[in-house]
């Protein structure tokens, strides 16, 4: 594995160069295809399957004519905006190591994806669901707030910070989804706390596709080692996608150019 993951980092390092020399309106195009893909794919691993019209029209803010769309226009738009919130806190410099993501920050990302809940300051659960998509063991609720804070703590330990990025992330999603602190939007919350890492160490986001849906599930109700290879096969997937991109753009603007 360690050769992947040294193999993987030298192609996002090719990536990073990338992005640094691309002016920003195909950084804004590139990320704008990112979204679609990332909101769509995060809905479906939770079995709600968006068209492109759906994902459009809710992230260019249309008027919405058909009212029955409504909820699924703002579930999407407030996925977008947790996804923006999330790029924005990656880029702030860290003052130091220690302290850098606390369960408040787990809690706004909830928050921003379940604005119902927020008047409500965003309570943890109280019952263990009945109906759930997910099927693993879960934390009893007198227990979420101190697996929220050990996790937390975890991050900061020396032996974790000795872990490649990678596998620190995906093992932070893994203890996350294993606590599942509410009932709605736990996934999803989980899948933007690991982004966070990614993002934070000079990754693209792993998005793990819905093909891959039974696949993550079962993971998850199996050791912590099951998932790193699944979340390493989505971020290589990531950083050969966007590599293609940007080479691909640039090759139509060569050809255009010998055109003229």
């Amino acid at each position: 594995m360690e050769m992947k993951y040294f193999e993987l980092d030298a192609r996002a390092e090719v990536l990073r160069e990338r992005r640094q020399r691309a002016s920003q309106a195909v950084l804004s195009e590139f990320d704008e295809k990112l979204d679609v893909s990332w909101i769509y794919h995060d809905h479906a691993l939770e079995g709600v399957v968006l068209s492109y019209h759906e994902l459009k029209a809710a992230i260019d803010k249309r008027i919405i004519s058909d009212v029955t769309l409504i909820p699924m226009y703002e579930e999407i738009k407030n996925y977008k905006s947790a996804i923006e919130w999330v790029r924005d806190l990656a880029r702030q410099p860290l003052k130091n190591k220690k302290g850098a993501i606390t369960p408040d920050t787990l809690k706004a990302i909830h928050a921003i994806l379940t604005p119902d809940e927020r008047a409500k300051g965003n309570p943890y659960r109280k019952d263990n669901p009945l109906h759930r998509l997910y099927f693993h063991e879960i934390a009893t609720p007198d227990k979420i707030p101190a697996r929220m804070k050990k996790l937390c703590e975890w991050l900061d330990e020396e032996e974790t910070q000795h872990l490649h990025p990678i596998e620190r992330a995906a093992r932070a999603h893994y203890q996350f989804m294993a606590i599942y602190p509410w009932s709605k939007n736990s996934g999803k919350t989980a899948r933007l706390f690991m982004n966070l890492l990614l993002l934070r160490d000079g990754y693209p986001p792993a998005v793990i596709h819905s093909i891959e849906r039974q696949r993550y599930y079962d993971v998850l109700r199996a050791e912590t080692a099951g998932l790193v290879p699944l979340v390493f096969e989505s971020l290589d997937n990531a950083v050969e996608t966007a590599i293609r991109f940007f080479d691909e753009l640039k090759e139509a603007r060569r050809q255009a150019r010998r055109a003229s």
